[in-house]
């Protein structure tokens, strides 16, 4: 017997509910205790004390959380503007040029080259990149000094003016395979004949670029760029593993901010403070991107 609208069926529930139980464990839960205790003067030990609105108003007037999103901007700029725009000319010289001349086996190859970095777990790669921008024995310092430029020889992760640069240029490093792979599996299902036409009618690279990668792959361009921006905005394990936010606070952001206040100073309410305001950051970042998508969606659909 087939169920009328009055029947519906409602065993599915009992397959949602083993999610609904982790993501309630793992996600809402904690985030409650988290918005509870930025309310609270809580040290780990003794029970939370209700304190109201003072983590907050400490919060605003706080400085070093003021540069720990200064520096959240930097990282937007290596993990989401540099990569992005990166990632779009690579993915379309690898499909449109390289892909024509060298076939798609070249451009694969080529593809998984840049994405090698995402797959190297980030501690290691930090490592390892903290024993190139040694100071003393490092190899980038010793490679300058080889080619006759040792006056260009830095502390690159020591000092204040170099520290945050250099992380930029390792998480640039780290991103920009993500894009590379994510545009050129959406530039797979745009119709050859659309390049070919262009390149009758005398477009070059760049024209097909404009008209036609960017215009067909845009909602891609939105989801990497979405993406991107909420790893930047918590990004952590390269500001730990290769300066702790130091120099001083030149490399410090919002998230190793909480961790420093929750396990290194036991503040836990305050360090719950930060990663609040971080979690109503990140929401509204993402609203704001989704609302411009859903913007540009609907102008394209009235033309």
């Amino acid at each position: 017997m087939t169920p009328t609208k009055t029947q519906r069926p409602r065993g599915y529930w009992w397959y949602l509910l083993p999610g609904l139980l982790l993501v309630s464990a793992i996600v809402i839960v904690p985030l409650g205790m988290n918005i509870y205790y930025s309310f609270t003067s809580y040290r780990g030990i003794l029970p939370p004390q209700w304190i109201g609105l003072e983590n907050w108003q400490r919060l605003f007037a706080d400085a070093k959380f003021w540069t720990s999103f200064r520096n959240s901007i930097a990282m937007i700029v290596a993990m989401v503007v540099v990569p992005t725009l990166l990632g779009l000319l690579i993915a379309s010289v690898l499909f449109d040029l390289v892909g024509k001349r060298f076939g798609g086996k070249m451009a694969s190859f080529l593809r998984a080259t840049y994405y090698i970095p995402q797959i190297i777990p980030i501690v290691v790669a930090a490592i390892v990149i903290g024993w190139i921008a040694r100071p003393d024995d490092g190899a980038l310092n010793s490679i300058l000094d080889t080619i006759g430029l040792d006056g260009a020889q830095q502390n690159w992760l020591g000092d204040p003016t170099w520290a945050l640069p250099t992380i930029m240029v390792v998480l640039i490093w780290v991103q920009i395979g993500y894009p590379v792979v994510v545009f050129m599996a959406a530039l797979a299902r745009v119709d050859p004949e659309l390049y070919e036409a262009a390149e009758l009618d005398g477009a070059n690279w760049w024209h097909r670029f404009r008209a036609i990668t960017v215009a067909v792959i845009r909602p891609e361009i939105f989801v990497v760029a979405l993406t991107c921006t909420i790893a930047a905005l918590k990004v952590f394990a390269p500001v730990y593993a290769l300066t702790r936010g130091g120099p001083g606070t030149s490399t410090i952001v919002p998230s190793y901010y909480s961790y420093s206040e929750f396990f290194q100073r036991t503040q836990v309410g305050y360090g719950a403070t930060i990663s609040t305001a971080l979690t109503v950051v990140i929401i509204a970042v993402s609203l704001v991107f989704l609302i411009a998508q859903r913007r540009v969606e609907q102008a394209e659909e009235q033309r």
